[in-house]
């Protein structure tokens, strides 16, 4: 393939857009052209250079073989009109380009595209910070009425309760979240669902890729939830949904011959009017179905389709970003595109090119483009286009892996805690992050972190001087047998045991403790009688 590869990372249409004007200028053949009498060193009919940029976006692996003499020709016109090629008169902007033996050339420095400026994100206030068991609350406890007993618990309280027969504490305190509200719960999807689109495209940032002030919390836990048996998205507010005749112009078309439900008279070309119906109204959209906003994400999800499901995954990722009136056509039109090609029994629907062809032509402008019309949208969206109707059953679902990370963190945060007193660690708060770490300093941290706790368990059973000898012998044994390490670095010895485990208090015999301790002790003494 001509030309490199470019891969996923802002503003990757602009890169895109500069480098094919590289290769078009450093690859396009120039002589000497005849006209009117003149020669004009240097140049190319129009003709010449639809071949060639045809050829080369053919064999360019960021357009591939999808790409039409006509697309290309609209591709030159733009050229034209951003002035990378001129006329022999040094014409440009207002001319038209024609496929035809007309003269151009090219002006002295072609003009690339700069980068769009856009401030960079400096801090996370733009992605909701998660919410952690940092913010908690203790149990409210209610007036004039006596605590609740599961707020405050003694030990026994608690090894009864929990069968937990090893250490013991003062008082526990159950601490719990606040409530997690509707919109706190928008924001949780709204962070994750961007970190992991983060992960799926390779970057590093999303800036430049994805402005996250255009991103809604609440239309990615509608697109999750709100939806029917075969996974479209349901719309609460039907003045957002389509009108019935193109429903019903739709259903015609997808179930063709049987899709006929008004009984309307077929005539010839029948088909084809009512795919115009269609057409006319997603192409009369204000915007294309992927948004503006959303443009880079899918231009660089396009680096990524030699990679099924990578691109998959991606996909699946940047369409719960859509607004769900969006999701809602976009799934409905790409079914509809795919079960039209699928569809023998459809008369041919364009005398010229297959049914494919002309739907990808027909839709692809229609889903992605971008506000600039100098980008490359038209090529780019028919290599999306295409990979999306292919897909279309998968790239709607919603990712199980995001979905299974969203629903454990909120669980963990609805879960109620323990807290001791004096203890302001929270050992089962979910890192904001991980990195990688030695073998070694990762055994440390093992030592380190569950040690570290037993340790304090340890000592307050220790020092509990409230605590009766028997129970706390009984609570050091069990202690011992369960954390064996922890118990004997912290009593080595027998010296060291003795030193803070009670003795034993000696207990008498039974047959020896009856005897009466306000006389002295005298020895039993019987007397023998013998009769003659």
């Amino acid at each position: 393939m001509d030309g490199k590869v470019i891969g996923t990372g802002p503003y990757r249409a602009t890169k895109l857009w500069n480098e094919t004007i590289k290769l078009f200028r450093g690859g396009m053949p120039l002589r000497r052209h005849w006209a009117h009498f003149r020669y004009y060193d240097c140049s190319f009919t129009g003709s010449e250079a639809v071949d060639y940029l045809h050829e080369l976006l053919r064999r360019n692996y960021n357009f591939g073989p999808e790409v039409t003499r006509y697309q290309t020709l609209q591709l030159l016109r733009k050229f034209l009109k951003a002035h990378v090629i001129e006329d022999i008169k040094g014409r440009h902007g207002t001319e038209d380009f024609e496929d035809n033996g007309h003269l151009y050339r090219f002006p002295t420095l072609s003009p690339l595209k700069s980068f769009p400026t856009r401030p960079l994100l400096r801090d996370s206030r733009d992605l909701p910070r998660l919410i952690r068991w940092d913010d908690y609350e203790e149990l409210p406890q209610r007036e004039n009425s006596a605590p609740l007993k599961s707020a405050v618990m003694t030990s026994d309280l608690w090894n009864k309760r929990h069968s937990v027969a090893i250490g013991d504490v003062h008082e526990c305190k159950l601490i719990r979240r606040k409530e997690i509200t509707p919109k706190q719960v928008d924001h949780i999807w709204k962070s994750m669902t961007a970190e992991h689109l983060q992960r799926v495209l390779g970057l590093k940032s999303l800036d430049g890729v994805l402005n996250l002030t255009h991103v809604n919390g609440k239309h990615i836990v509608h697109n999750v939830f709100s939806v029917n048996k075969a996974g479209i998205v349901v719309l609460e507010n039907k003045a957002e949904d389509m009108p019935y005749w193109v429903v019903s112009a739709m259903k015609c078309l997808a179930n063709w011959p049987n899709g006929n439900g008004s009984k309307q008279p077929v005539y010839p070309g029948f088909e084809r009017d009512v795919l115009k119906t269609v057409a006319d109204y997603f192409q009369r959209l204000k915007e294309p179905l992927l948004t503006f906003h959303l443009y880079e994400v899918f231009v660089n999800i396009l680096s990524l389709l030699q990679d099924q499901e990578v691109a998959t995954e991606a996909l699946q990722v940047s369409c719960l970003l859509l607004p769900p009136a969006n999701r809602r056509r976009l799934h409905l039109l790409l079914r509809l595109m795919a079960r039209v090609c699928q569809n023998p029994h459809l008369p041919p629907l364009n005398d010229f090119i297959t049914t494919c062809t002309l739907m990808v032509q027909m839709f692809s402008h229609c889903v992605l483009g971008s506000v600039d019309e100098m980008d490359l949208d038209e090529l780019l969206s028919t290599k999306l286009v295409t990979f999306m109707m292919e897909h279309h059953n998968t790239i709607f679902q919603v990712p199980s892996k995001l979905r299974c990370q969203v629903q454990e963190h909120l669980s963990h945060l609805k879960r109620v805690q323990i807290k001791y007193a004096g203890s302001d660690t929270d050992f089962s708060a979910s890192p904001a992050f991980c990195k990688q770490i030695r073998r070694m300093e990762s055994e440390d941290q093992k030592v380190i972190g569950t040690q570290t706790p037993l340790q304090a368990l340890l000592e307050g059973l220790i020092a509990d001087k409230e605590l009766p000898a028997k129970d706390k012998r009984k609570r050091l044994k069990q202690f011992q047998r369960s954390y064996p390490d922890v118990y004997h670095n912290r009593l080595p010895t027998e010296e060291s045991k003795a030193a803070v485990v009670p003795e034993k208090t000696p207990r008498l015999k039974p047959h020896l403790m009856f005897f009466n301790l306000k006389k002295p002790f005298q020895p039993f003494q019987r007397s023998w009688s013998f009769r003659a």
